[in-house]
């Protein structure tokens, strides 16, 4: 599909109610708009594990399985476009649990916020429907259950939230084998210091470069260190590998074919 990626495939739990003064103060997070898609998404939608929805797609007998954990916007054609290229290339199942359940993503037609009550309800949702530690539990136990299941290696990947969330699950005792981050909101180097396993790192211009050179030089401390991988995109905003991704915008595409492309090589290697 995407020229480069066929070159790697040819080689190839905590409640709810967490407080709401957990805030996510990534301005472009929070005032970036997801663009529309006209792509369809190749897998499917099942039940499995703890979870009634699973955008699947890819072998689901591979060895390995790889799990990914959306934006605030849910399931969005880029984000499952970005599953269906890492499966083609890698061979391997790629999960996307809806993380979101029983409640709702975030509703576009309220995003961006347009005033201080705005403002508000997009800080009250990431203190509960998108509590990172309610998503980490959820996460924690899904890749044991794969695990459980016969797969040998269980990967994470996750995007603006959900770096913080695959971030969060590698430390001590995880069931992961290694996880990644792609334009993260709320970056936290002390979240790396707590990693157990080896991390793929590519933030945006969004993102604070102080605090992703900071991470690189914890991890180059850690014994995984050779497997580490990270690329700061500075052309880039948060969000253009997920549900904000104008795939129309040649650069934006460009990019969006790079990161994919990054993130296969390192579940490969690792």
């Amino acid at each position: 599909m995407l020229s480069r990626l066929r070159l790697i495939a040819n080689h190839l739990i905590k409640s709810r109610t967490m407080s709401t003064t957990v805030h996510n103060t990534n301005k472009a997070c929070c005032s970036i708009p997801p663009v529309a898609s006209d792509y369809q998404p190749k897998g499917s939608f099942k039940s499995y594990a703890q979870f009634d929805k699973v955008y699947v797609t890819g072998p689901e007998d591979s060895q390995n399985a790889i799990v990914c954990v959306y934006d605030i916007f849910g399931f969005f054609p880029q984000t499952q476009q970005g599953a269906d290229l890492l499966s083609s290339a890698l061979k391997t199942v790629v999960y996307m649990p809806d993380f979101f359940e029983p409640d709702a993503p975030y509703p576009i037609d309220q995003f961006p916020p347009k005033d201080e009550e705005g403002q508000k309800k997009l800080q009250s949702f990431f203190g509960s429907t998108a509590a990172p530690p309610k998503a980490t539990g959820n996460l924690t136990q899904f890749a044991k259950k794969l695990k459980e299941d016969g797969k040998t290696k269980v990967f994470a990947y996750g995007f603006c939230w959900g770096g913080k969330v695959v971030i969060s699950a590698g430390g001590e005792g995880t069931p992961l084998d290694a996880v990644s981050i792609v334009h993260p909101a709320m970056l936290s180097a002390e979240d790396a210091s707590k990693l157990t396993i080896p991390l793929g790192i590519y933030p945006s211009n969004d993102e604070p470069k102080e605090e992703y050179e900071k991470i690189l030089d914890v991890l180059s401390k850690k014994p995984f260190a050779a497997k580490v991988d990270g690329k700061y995109y500075p052309n880039m905003f948060h969000g253009w590998a997920a549900a904000r991704g104008n795939l129309k915008n040649e650069e934006n595409k460009k990019e969006y074919e790079d990161v994919y492309n990054r993130l296969a090589k390192f579940f490969s290697n690792v």
